[in-house]
């Protein structure tokens, strides 16, 4: 087998291994799909649109450095860095997202009030004040507005989420000055990386679907964000 096709198939490899490993690529968007109802149209655009600027960024930080001169070991730091800052951003999204949907729970607590009519006649009923009382924060809110806002923030910070991986196997071809293969990696990579986040997404969001409402419910917000937090430690461990 020529040396270019055992690079592009451990770039496919790399990819699967690497996504697959790191939780951080899907629990995300199956927990925020959950907590927001969201639609499957929009949990697979929101995936592909982190999933791209996941790869691209990194992409693009390597060709700048192959580009420069820069050695892989400072690449490697670099990227290191992105992931510490990346790490850290799930973490504050995740704790501002558990608390406001700790607040939003506590908020929706059933309760029961009484009725009296005018003919004497007493009655009462279950309610929440979710949709009465609940003031819409269109950053955090899954409903406002389409969740406009939550995506977006995803978005960002999986853009300054690094692929170590994609570094060195884009280092062997360009010493070699072999260009072609530069980019196969970095398409091969990329799409990998892609199309397994959507799968695992979509898999674990049917299953998840499947379990059906529990009493636990109204706090998805927070189990969301708790979620979240922990991919973000995750990253910050190494995990």
């Amino acid at each position: 087998m020529p040396a270019s096709n055992w690079l592009y198939a451990s770039a496919v490899i790399v990819a699967l291994v690497h996504t697959v490993l790191g939780p951080d690529h899907y629990l995300p968007f199956v927990a925020m799909a959950r907590a927001g109802n969201w639609s499957a149209r929009k949990t697979m655009m929101v995936t592909t649109l982190c999933g791209v600027g996941h790869v691209v960024s990194s992409v693009v930080l390597g060709l700048l450095g192959l580009a420069m001169g820069i050695g892989i070991g400072r690449l490697e730091r670099l990227e290191a860095a992105r992931g510490d800052l990346a790490g850290w951003l799930l973490i504050g999204f995740g704790l501002a997202y558990f608390v406001w949907g700790v607040r939003r729970a506590i908020r929706n607590q059933p309760h029961t009030h009484a009725h009296v009519h005018a003919d004497g006649t007493v009655h009462s009923h279950k309610h929440t004040h979710d949709t009465e009382h609940v003031h819409v924060h269109a950053g955090f809110e899954p409903q406002a507005q389409g969740g406009r806002y939550t995506p977006w923030i995803l978005f960002t910070v999986f853009l300054f989420g690094p692929c170590e991986p994609l570094i060195p196997l884009l280092m062997y071809p360009a010493a070699a000055r072999d260009f072609a293969a530069v980019v196969g990696v970095a398409v091969l990579f990329g799409f990998t990386t892609i199309v397994a986040m959507l799968v695992l997404v979509v898999a674990a969001t049917k299953a998840v679907a499947h379990s059906g409402p529990t009493r636990f419910a109204r706090y998805s917000h927070a189990l969301a964000g708790a979620v979240i937090v922990a991919c973000g430690a995750a990253v910050q461990l190494g995990l």
